[in-house]
């Protein structure tokens, strides 16, 4: 999994509420269980009209907006099915960072499984970072995972929370796989030890 410490870039406004997990990537992407090709079908039904060509007017598809990194949005962020393809599309897409007033549990904790940061903050917060994200090019806003603080354009810095697990795990890359590798010697050890005590366990069947 990728490492997060710093993220500096334009952040998309996206200013609404409930956006559930078919919203995020629409259940016909979900015949893949590979992590990339998602980005295209990311927000499709609003990013794509019936012929398939792009809305111009959604803010994914607006030059400023194209290659953003950071997601402001609204509450319960996430909610719906528990699809993990929706942090995946986020992620292929090139989102790192999902600010909103809350989450769905799930979505949540897949986004730190997939090596994406998601920030909760107080409705008043996210009101000036909304307007921040507005502005496009022309502000940017740095989220440091590290010193846990986002730096707005005027230079303002606001500070979030975040689980000191969690938080370890995405600033060292670190998934569930990469935690249980961590533990590759004692697991060697144990399967050892068991080859020697108890030696029909570990045979592979006929």
């Amino acid at each position: 999994m990728q490492k997060f410490t710093s993220l500096s870039g334009v952040a998309a406004p996206l200013p609404l509420i409930n956006i559930d997990t078919d919203m995020i990537i629409p259940k016909q992407y979900l015949k893949t269980i590979k992590r990339t090709g998602l980005g295209t079908g990311l927000f499709s039904e609003l990013r794509y009209d019936e012929q398939g060509g792009e809305n111009p007017d959604f803010v994914l598809n607006r030059p400023a907006y194209r290659q953003a990194e950071i997601l402001v949005t609204g509450d319960n962020f996430g909610c719906g099915s528990s699809r993990e393809h929706a942090p995946w599309a986020l992620l292929d897409f090139g989102i790192r960072c999902v600010i909103a007033p809350s989450f769905a549990d799930i979505f949540y904790n897949n986004c730190f499984k997939n090596g994406i940061l998601p920030i909760a903050l107080p409705q008043e917060q996210i009101d000036l970072l909304m307007e921040d994200a507005e502005k496009g090019a022309n502000a940017r806003i740095t989220v440091d995972l590290e010193t846990q603080t986002i730096e707005r354009p005027n230079g303002e810095k606001i500070a979030f929370d975040v689980d000191a697990f969690r938080r370890h795990c995405l600033l060292n890359g670190l998934d569930d796989i990469g935690l249980t590798l961590q533990h590759g010697a004692e697991i060697d050890a144990f399967e050892a030890k068991m080859r020697g005590d108890q030696p029909w366990v570990l045979q592979k069947r006929a």
